[in-house]
């Protein structure tokens, strides 16, 4: 799918002269540190058909991908408790373990009882138990409810496993003939449902801040134009409708306001509206194209790119508008700025200088340290999880669009399943629950 804006500021950064900037960031390349083993042995069952969903797998990928522990495989383990009373702490040791979970799944009145528990190895005492309980086709929710329990009794921070993924698919039947799905999934692809199908192309989805309602761009109209869905009914507005681009929707932190980008006027400007009145307000006023823009904490600063220097990068300034300051100064193209939760952490689509590959990248917002965080060449439409520890993005690999998540720290890289065509345009919904 191609990402008009994008193209507009490739163009121009081809035909600009380099800018001197600020040297003030450095560049880190990789990190040496190792993530924690951990052994999520498979939960016992005791019903007679097999399972659809293996629990201890979902969760041990969960803790995986959120790069911070490395889940010891299956054929490894030297025993299989269910149970407190049958672990032997020496199996696990040997191991290298210094985590380890048990579980156990039992039928009852038609629901599953699942008990589970978590213990140092080290120190081989229990730091957690719980129990849920749920149906088989909830097997999913129960294991990534497992997770996030885990994940932030372990680390202090709240688990994001339970959340959900936007995404655009482009199945090419003929030249003519190309259908866009808007997809909705948990956030590691699976159990994906359909939210809205398409001839024309679907771009820049986003969860609002309650994860009821979605914003994006469609073309149904032959030309871009902005509306916002209600998930759980179908039930959809038009938000804009402009001469020119309107573009990449962004929901302020209340959900009450969209910024956008909006050329009416006759250059690319970023503008905000009020959805309770549709009152509109223009925030740059710049000759450059500024583009992408995504709001901070605080609902009162925008980040956003922009030209405007030369070439693409970063700025933020205020959502009332006025003087914009620069955010990023390494590497030649900067784009699309995403912000962990803490606000610590940029993440932004990034070009070295003298390479022509676009990466995912994250600046230390307090140090300005940047550092590439993906091996692949196309990267784009980075967004991040809402606890900040992993990031999904739109790439190519084997000639086809596919999507690719991958830890904030970059010890974990993998594809994610996803249907069939061209897929793009991913989006983390906030929490849940």
């Amino acid at each position: 799918m191609i990402n008009i804006l994008r193209g507009l500021l490739v163009v121009l950064c081809c035909a600009a002269g380099m800018v001197a900037a600020e040297e003030k960031n450095i560049m880190v390349t990789s990190g040496s540190d190792r993530a924690t083993p951990i052994a999520v042995v498979p939960f016992g069952w005791q019903g007679g058909n097999v399972l659809p969903e293996d629990m201890s797998e979902i969760i041990s990928n969960d803790l995986r991908n959120s790069g911070y522990y490395s889940p010891i495989p299956k054929q490894n383990m030297i025993s299989l408790p269910t149970s407190a009373s049958e672990v032997i702490y020496r199996d696990w040791k040997a191991l290298g373990a210094q985590y380890l979970m048990v579980g156990s799944i039992v039928p009852s009145g038609g629901r599953l009882q699942i008990q589970y528990a978590l213990f140092n190895v080290a120190t081989e005492q229990q730091v957690l138990t719980g129990n849920v309980s749920g149906t088989t086709d909830q097997l999913r929710d129960m294991a990534h409810f497992i997770a996030d329990q885990s994940f932030e009794k372990l680390t202090g921070i709240k688990g994001a496993f339970s959340t959900r993924m936007l995404y655009v698919t482009a199945e090419r039947f003929s030249e003519n003939n190309t259908r866009f799905t808007l997809q909705r999934s948990d956030y590691d692809g699976a159990r994906a449902v359909t939210l809205l199908q398409s001839r024309e192309p679907i771009l820049s989805p986003r969860f609002a801040p309650d994860g009821k309602r979605i914003a994006y761009v469609s073309f149904e109209q032959k030309r871009p134009r902005i509306f916002v869905q209600h998930i759980d009914t179908g039930r959809r507005e038009q938000i804009t409708n402009f001469e020119g681009l309107n573009g990449a929707p962004a929901w302020s932190p209340d959900g009450n306001k969209l910024a956008f980008v909006l050329s009416k006027d006759g250059n690319p400007e970023i503008y905000v509206m009020n959805l309770a009145s549709r009152q509109l307000s223009r925030v740059t006023n710049d000759g450059a194209i500024d583009t992408e823009p995504f709001f901070g904490k605080d609902g009162s600063t925008l980040y956003f790119t922009s030209d405007r220097g030369g070439k693409p990068q970063i700025y933020k300034t205020s959502v009332g508008g006025g003087g914009a300051e620069r955010v990023t100064f390494i590497g030649n193209y900067n784009a699309n700025p995403k912000l962990s939760a803490d606000e610590k952490t940029l993440v932004m689509i990034h070009r070295q200088e003298g390479f022509t590959n676009f990466k995912v990248a994250v600046q230390d917002l307090q140090r300005g340290s940047v550092k590439i965080l993906t091996d692949s060449n196309l990267d784009e439409s980075p967004t991040v999880a809402p606890n900040g520890t992993m990031v999904i993005y739109a790439t190519r690999q084997q000639g086809r669009g596919v999507l690719m998540l991958v830890s904030i720290n970059g010890r974990v890289r993998l594809p994610l399943p996803t249907a069939q065509g061209e897929v793009r345009e991913p989006s983390w919904s906030p929490y849940l629950n």
